[in-house]
């Protein structure tokens, strides 16, 4: 039986919550979620601080939502590429190539994930570690595929090497300049580090 159609009320109100996630993403990976106040969520998107109360029970409850459907998204993009490839190498470069996606447009978002885990409640932070490693499991599974003579201690260095090459990369295109990176510059970044994420997988370590 198809949804009901949303109402304009309802629209508004889920775009509202949307541009809160967005807004409460750049203070924190900007600036640390110690020193955002709800004000300043507030002020980005034109509304009182008092006013988010009406979406959010608080500056936790942000935090809480964004890492929860973060987390939810990365899963469902990585169950749908197993899904879809059976093949370990396409997989493999699906998988990469999802990942430096996210990567690029979601900086903020990688930041947070990384300093501010601990600010969470017990049970949301629980959920999202749950759903990272299932996530990271869809990576070490298919590198295990590829190299199945791996042992677990290489197979582990180089899965978190390839999220650690993608993730700082990333950080670092989108911040380390004056002006923010271009739709093109970025565009231009996502085949470079996929070929060096991919690289990451399938380097040979020398023997001796």
């Amino acid at each position: 039986m198809p949804a009901a159609p949303r109402t304009r009320r309802q629209a508004d109100k889920q775009r509202r919550c949307r541009e809160l996630l967005e807004a409460a993403a750049r203070l924190f990976g900007t600036h640390g979620y110690a020193s955002v106040a709800l004000d300043d969520i507030g002020s980005e998107v034109g509304v009182s601080g008092q006013a988010i109360y009406r979406h959010f029970r608080g500056k936790q409850d942000l935090l809480g939502t964004l890492l929860l459907e973060t987390s939810a998204a990365l899963l469902d993009g990585g169950r749908q590429i197993r899904s879809d490839c059976p093949d370990p190498h396409e997989r493999m470069e699906r998988l990469i190539a999802f990942h430096v996606e996210f990567a690029l447009n979601s900086p903020e978002i990688i930041r947070v994930q990384d300093q501010e885990m601990p600010q969470l409640v017990d049970a949301d932070r629980r959920r999202v570690r749950r759903m990272q490693r299932e996530y990271l499991e869809i990576f070490s599974e298919t590198v295990r595929q590829l190299h199945p003579r791996m042992t677990p201690v290489e197979l582990r260095t180089r899965v978190h090497g390839i999220f650690g090459l993608i993730n700082s990369t990333a950080h670092s295109v989108t911040h380390s300049y004056r002006q923010l990176p271009s739709p093109q510059e970025l565009a231009e970044s996502a085949p470079v580090l996929q070929v060096m994420a991919r690289a990451a997988v399938d380097a040979p370590l020398r023997e001796g």
